[in-house]
């Protein structure tokens, strides 16, 4: 028996599945070692358990490698997983038969790319400082590839295919809004949502899976992001200086707060806005993530540690 997908799986589902295995961790528990997995398909992501035969089955497949999956499904601190049977890598020709396909496990953003980088492009060509889209084709030109597949994070939030255009076309869209509301200057806030997190370019490995460069871990993408555009606004002719430092600062204070990473805090009125629209669309995505993968009966969702509350599920 096929198991369903992840957003339709149910507490009761027992079955077969095929999975990209993001994460796979050993670790210590009352009973002794299990291994501890982070399984995604084309619709969203589980944690998975594997408490039998552990030391056989962890040689069975690695991290980020596509997996064949026997499980059966539960709840366990109100949200769903898969108690994993039996584990191993997928072999393509062989599993292909049995209904295998690469695209039904990597999990991607509701919207096509194609429309999406239409609406960047369309984005950048608004843009009338000429220096701001200048860099801003720089940029794109240069690392189109990832731009058009880079997910936003690992994890957090908008964490698959595709993530890092929808997450970037949001924030253009709240934060334009917001500059009108407060006058603000709009290229530079287009500017900031495509290029506040074009660090995680470098920061994050994607092949399906994600996982942090070493770069990423070291250096981490807002210093990364802010090195890439100086590099690029250097070597356009007349670049001002000034603009090149209101763009920085939108990188560098885009977080919001030294406590939450950015080593300066928003000084500006566009920095501000942009921390902001980046936050909302953050924890938006979270909410509805939660929302859509929470498996208990009742009218509210599991607890949410990062965000540190439940949430409601609003009237049936």
């Amino acid at each position: 028996m096929r198991l369903p997908p992840i957003r339709q799986l149910t507490p009761d589902a027992v079955g077969v599945g095929f999975y990209l295995c993001q994460q796979k961790e050993l670790r210590s528990g009352r009973n002794g070692e299990f291994l501890s997995l982070t399984l995604l398909d084309a619709t969203g992501r589980i944690a998975a358990k594997v408490f039998d035969e552990v030391d056989r089955m962890r040689g069975e497949f690695e991290e980020g490698e596509f997996v064949k999956v026997k499980a059966r499904a539960n709840t366990y601190g109100g949200r769903l997983q898969l108690v994993v049977e039996n584990i191993r890598r997928v072999n393509p020709v062989q599993d292909r038969a049995l209904g295998f396909r690469e695209e039904d496990c990597v999990p991607s953003a509701p919207r096509p790319i194609e429309e999406m980088w239409a609406d960047l492009e369309a984005l950048v060509a608004g843009i009338s400082n000429p220096h701001l889209q200048q860099l801003l084709r720089c940029l794109i030109a240069r690392n189109e590839a990832s731009l058009r597949v880079w997910p936003a994070a690992q994890v957090v939030h908008h964490a698959y295919r595709g993530g890092y255009l929808e997450h970037a076309l949001k924030i253009a869209v709240v934060g334009g809004a917001l500059a009108r509301a407060y006058d603000a200057d709009l290229d530079l806030i287009a500017a900031g949502a495509v290029l506040h997190d074009i660090g995680k370019l470098q920061e994050l490995a994607y092949d399906g899976a994600t996982s942090y460069s070493r770069e990423g871990r070291l250096v981490g993408h807002i210093t990364l992001g802010a090195m890439m555009v100086r590099e690029a606004a250097l070597a356009i002719d007349g670049f001002p200086p000034e603009l090149l430092t209101a763009v920085e600062h939108l990188i560098v204070s885009h977080h919001g707060s030294r406590d939450l990473g950015s080593p300066v805090e928003p000084m500006t009125v566009e920095a501000f806005i942009l921390a902001a629209a980046d936050d909302l669309d953050a924890r938006i995505h979270q909410v509805r993530q939660a929302l859509a993968e929470d498996a208990n009966d009742g009218e509210f969702t599991g607890y949410h540690h990062r965000l540190g509350r439940v949430f409601w599920k609003g009237a049936k």
